[in-house]
């Protein structure tokens, strides 16, 4: 049996000796919770198989229930590749859903809240058989409204906008072999005005004469290389990629070396170690130069005021749920958008796979990066909520393609944002402190209404009267005395600040093109009246001085959400090229 989703999970940060470990896997639920106390990690005997990366609840895991099961657990053996014998192993997750623990051959390693981030444990020390064992313990919170779990319901059945809950292992699981000093993470920092990126590195146990090399590739060839002198476990250095000093003639500023979509270049970056001239770790990755900036109330991209043209992804699939069925259905996606004449998404509700993250940087497509917010405001949530969202801001920070964080979406998780100096001050600090992590993008505190401090003010719409909506756009005045689903656009004591101003949802137009029946904010009774009510709506923004990007409800139908362009496995509902030519103003009804 070939290994479901066998690509290398981590590609920006990719080195040559790993095992992956997904495919079958001995699996239990633990619904009595007895596990830990009958003691499974020690010699498991689980009565069931899955397929790992796909949950339980999904048709590919091989299981499909979906009732609620909070305890799960699973096993598998493996035995290392001799070339990664005598080696450090770290063995990593993916993302598992959501508090986990992890034994290797009976003893406890690690554990982990969070389940839509990557975690990570260093056992070399466990590997004492020929045959090692892999224990995990899983427990979720199917009806816990306070943690961040986005679009999983807390009931049985799917309805509304609430879908199929996700429990345990949905992204791949590795191992990974490595030399005892080793990078451990690299942060790379665009710099557009100066024609440079910056990088800062953290080395893991550092010894005495380390010299860290970077390599810099611009379509296969050398650019820029660096030797740097490791003092410590930190540092950084600059890259010039300015023409002056690439020695190349023929490469041109703009056309040649500037990320965007139009034009998704990307430079390949290899960092090595080296002790003496010998290589103890070895890294490729890879970055794209571009800017984004707020200038004069306008968003810019590469120093040039840029219209957002983006769909609302919720990155759910008809037979794997959360996790794509294979990498290709990330290509698929992004080819079918673009094919429609968007330039992004709006992942919603949602920490994405990195490597729906690599193909947009290769392919060229904007993303604004969005976690799974919870419901209830608690300071148990405000901590869960914190922790995961740095270690999402840890992992995408590199992606060129994420042009935009969004912390909260509608005030989930702060009901009461409005008027509550609590919940005001958890997402004014979110805002802060995403800019301590990251100064290069911009931040959205709360999507869609009732926002604090923001870079962009957000406004979701789903009217879907075209003179209704031109009215409501025609002016700032108007804009800010908009009064959509009850809400305002800020909180009670923060004020317009000149941001740009994109509508972030709207049309939301229902049109059933399969065998899933359900709901729309409006809908559809023909390819002719779709495209109509497509062009009412889209129209309107385009026309209004004032808006700045849109962002459409959404990629696909979802379950019971029928209002998608394309279906749910992803067949356009009509022609592609009429999408494109409305969202370019260039088509009539």
């Amino acid at each position: 049996m070939s290994i479901p989703r066998p690509e290398y999970p981590r590609p920006q940060f990719q080195r040559d000796s790993w095992l992956n470990l997904n495919g079958e896997w001995n699996f239990s639920f633990d619904d009595s919770d007895v596990g830990r106390k009958s003691e499974w990690f020690q010699n498991p005997q689980f009565d069931e198989r899955i397929i790992v990366p796909y949950a339980f609840q999904s048709k590919m895991s091989g299981i499909n229930k979906r009732e609620f099961h909070d305890i799960v657990w699973y096993s598998k053996e493996f035995m290392l590749p001799d070339e990664m014998k005598d080696k450090r192993i770290i063995l990593h997750f993916g993302a598992v859903d959501y508090a986990s623990e992890v034994w290797v051959n009976g003893r406890l390693c690690t554990t982990h809240e969070g389940g839509h981030v990557p975690f990570s444990v260093d056992i070399t020390q466990l590997l004492d058989r020929k045959v090692n064992l892999i224990v995990v313990r899983v427990q979720d919170y199917s009806k816990d409204l306070s943690i961040p779990r986005g679009k999983q319901y807390w009931k049985p059945n799917s309805e509304s906008i609430f879908y199929t809950g996700t429990t345990g292992i949905w992204q791949t699981v590795w191992l990974e072999a490595l030399s005892d000093t080793y990078i451990e993470k690299i942060w790379i920092t665009p710099d557009l005005d100066q024609r440079c990126v910056t990088v800062e590195y953290e080395i893991k146990d550092q010894c005495s004469d380390i010299i860290l090399e970077s390599n810099v590739r611009l379509a296969g060839r050398t650019v820029s290389k660096n030797r740097v002198n490791v003092l410590g476990n930190r540092g950084k250095f600059l890259i010039s990629l300015d023409n002056r000093y690439l020695h190349y003639d023929d490469i041109v500023w703009y056309d040649d070396i500037v990320w965007s979509p139009e034009n998704p270049v990307l430079f390949d970056i290899n960092m090595k170690l080296l002790k003496a001239d010998f290589v103890v770790d070895n890294v490729d990755s890879y970055f794209g130069l571009r800017k984004i900036s707020i200038q004069n109330g306008k968003f810019m991209l590469n120093n040039k005021p840029y219209y957002q043209k983006m769909l609302l992804d919720q990155g759910y699939w008809e037979d794997s749920l959360l996790t794509a069925p294979t990498d290709a259905d990330f290509i698929k996606d992004i080819e079918l958008c673009k094919r429609m004449g968007f330039n992004g998404v709006r992942k919603h509700q949602k920490i994405e796979d990195p490597r729906f993250l690599y193909w947009a940087d290769k392919m060229g497509f904007l993303v604004w990066g969005e976690i799974a917010n919870s419901f209830a405001y608690s300071r148990q949530y405000a901590q869960r909520m914190t922790c995961e969202w740095l270690e999402m801001l840890n992992r995408d920070y590199n992606h060129p393609c994420i042009v935009a964080w969004t912390p909260i979406n509608e005030s989930w998780g702060v009901p009461n944002i409005l008027n509550n100096r609590n919940e005001q001050a958890h997402s004014a600090s979110l805002y802060w402190l995403t800019k301590s992590i990251d100064q290069t993008r911009p931040v959205i505190s709360n999507d869609g209404w009732e926002h604090t401090k923001s870079d962009i003010l957000t406004i979701h719409d789903y009217e879907h009267k075209g003179e209704v909506l031109r009215t409501r756009y025609s002016t700032i005045d108007s804009i800010l005395k908009a009064d959509n689903a009850d809400r305002g656009v800020f909180a009670e004591g923060w004020f317009y600040e000149d941001q740009p101003i994109i509508i972030s949802e709207f049309g939301g137009i229902s049109y059933k093109k399969s065998d899933w029946s359900g709901w729309g904010y409006s809908s559809a009774s023909s390819d002719e009246d779709f495209a109509k009510r497509y062009h009412e709506v889209v129209s309107a923004l385009l026309e209004s001085k004032n808006i700045q990007g849109f962002v459409y409800t959404q990629i696909t139908d979802v379950e019971q959400e029928i209002n998608g362009l394309l279906t749910y496995r992803r067949e356009p509902k009509i022609d592609p090229d009429i999408i494109k030519m409305i969202n370019e103003g260039k088509w009539k009804p």
